[in-house]
């Protein structure tokens, strides 16, 4: 074990109450770290140092635009210790140590954005004539319950807390057993720039034990979430009981569609960041390939050299020249993407590259590339959170669009083409939160992100997302006559 992290509750340092629990390193399979495993009593310690934070208005007392510094600074004091918490997050959740650096840099936009905008939250008059004076105001909900997934666990996490504290909220932040180390710095972050107590808490936890217990606790006034269906659903259930609101973010599987006058040169970067960054465990993951017939067999191979040109190994050797890929997070989820590979083989799949595990220690998987692949097949209908891709073929646009839309999810999608009418077209049919047009991931903090169906509600990023941390008041005055 290099070290040992406490969970930061009611402005303090301190141990779990369910003990401790190691961090593996996925490259290795070896435990990294120890962290303090917090139980629901110390999720309940967390609630009602929030809630009394709220109640004496130790932010919402503030002008906002110096709760806002107050968040910028929380940016910037990370900025400044990015190759330490990058090592850190290369350490426990595998990614290249260059894409971990990035992780950091986008986390703190977010805190530079959301402190940008903490002033700009403001309610309008409604006009009712000479006799009354009517207008709204923002106002937050309280205590923000904040449940952040392991495969990014510094951008998600950041997008929330910025948000959330910019508008007013006390947040409480349980993030993953699997990554919690290197977000400590968001509790270090508050700690140095002076925070107010109980305005943050950062922990980590099991689902069943903490995780459910923040999601059930009658203080807690307004949930966010990223992970999987199941369990959105049984956070949503939850909320429910309590009647809070929530924002759900449950990944997708998401298709481009390349047509025939599209720049497949161009497309491979697209490939390479959509489903081979972060060994394709990205909720908005490029995982479908929906392709013209006239360039379905070119696009494959190019595909397939995307692939076969990744090198892979542990996340603190590779350097952002020379494509690289880490491995998964765990045996568990990197098997369960190579048995789906192995099923959709089953059924007829061409496996074109990867598909195995390389002999390597860790938590590893070739890049894999899969073609003749069905719309109704499990492997193009079900999200595999790997480094798998699967090419169909589309005949004219309307067939394009159906396959496309032919999931359970619509987080985003994807049209590649020179045409714009064709482009716009596809844009207006796509059932997904985000299109993006000749670029994948194109946007940034600044574009509102979230999901169609199955894929969740509520948006993040972006100005949207600030009106899930804020509810509406009215004020209606009566005006008597001079």
């Amino acid at each position: 074990m290099n070290c040992y992290l406490q969970n930061w509750i009611g402005g303090e340092w301190i141990d779990g109450g369910a003990g401790r629990l190691a961090v593996e390193d996925p490259a290795t399979g070896e435990p990294a770290y120890e962290h303090a495993c917090a139980d629901a009593g110390d999720v309940a310690m967390a609630v009602a140092s929030a809630r009394a934070c709220h109640a004496r208005g130790l932010l919402t007392r503030m002008r906002p635009i110096e709760r806002g510094r107050l968040v910028q600074a929380m940016g910037h004091w990370i900025a400044e210790r990015t190759d330490v918490i990058a090592e850190t997050l290369t350490h426990e959740q595998g990614k290249p140590l260059w894409e971990a650096r990035n992780e950091v840099v986008n986390a703190c936009r977010y805190f530079e954005y959301y402190g940008n905008q903490a002033a700009l939250v403001e309610g309008r008059s409604i006009p009712l004539g000479a006799s009354y004076l009517d207008y709204t105001v923002l106002e937050p909900y309280g205590v923000s319950a904040q449940i952040i997934p392991w495969n990014f666990p510094l951008e998600v996490a950041a997008r929330s807390i910025a948000a959330g504290l910019a508008t007013g909220n006390a947040c409480v932040v349980k993030t993953s057993e699997l990554t919690p180390c290197a977000s400590g710095c968001f509790a270090q972050a508050a700690e140095a720039v002076g925070l107010p107590t109980g305005a943050l808490h950062v922990f980590t936890g099991l689902g069943p034990d903490a995780g459910a217990a923040l999601a059930s606790h009658p203080d807690v006034n307004q949930i966010v979430f990223t992970g999987s269906i199941p369990t959105g659903q049984k956070i949503a259930a939850a909320a429910s009981r309590t009647v809070v609101p929530c924002v759900l973010e449950l990944g997708g599987k998401s298709a481009a569609i390349v047509h025939d006058d599209a720049d497949l040169e161009a497309f491979e970067t697209d490939v390479r960041r959509g489903i081979f960054v972060n060994a394709g465990q990205i909720c908005s993951a490029l995982s479908r390939v929906v392709a013209h017939v006239s360039i379905h067999d070119e696009l494959v191979d190019r595909i397939a050299g995307v692939a076969r040109s990744l090198s892979i190994g542990p996340g603190l050797e590779l350097t952002e020249f020379g494509p690289n890929m880490g491995p998964m997070i765990s045996a568990k989820q990197r098997d369960r993407a190579v048995d789906m590979v192995a099923g959709a083989e089953r059924e007829g799949v061409a496996v074109v590259t990867g598909g195995r595990r390389p002999n390597l220690p860790g938590h590893f998987m070739d890049p894999t590339v899969l073609s003749g692949v069905e719309p109704g097949m499990s492997i193009a209908q079900t999200e595999i959170f790997g480094p798998v891709i699967s090419v169909l073929r589309f005949n004219d646009e309307a067939d394009s669009i159906r396959i496309a839309n032919g999931t359970r999810y619509g987080l985003v999608a994807g049209v590649f083409t020179r045409d714009l009418d064709r482009a716009t077209r596809a844009a207006r049919a796509l059932r997904a939160g985000q299109v993006f047009v000749n670029e994948w991931f194109a946007g940034g903090v600044e574009t509102p992100f979230g999901g169609f169906g199955k894929s969740g509600y509520g948006r993040e990023k972006g100005r949207e997302a600030l009106m899930n941390y804020v509810q509406t008041k009215n004020v209606a005055i009566r005006i008597g006559e001079s």
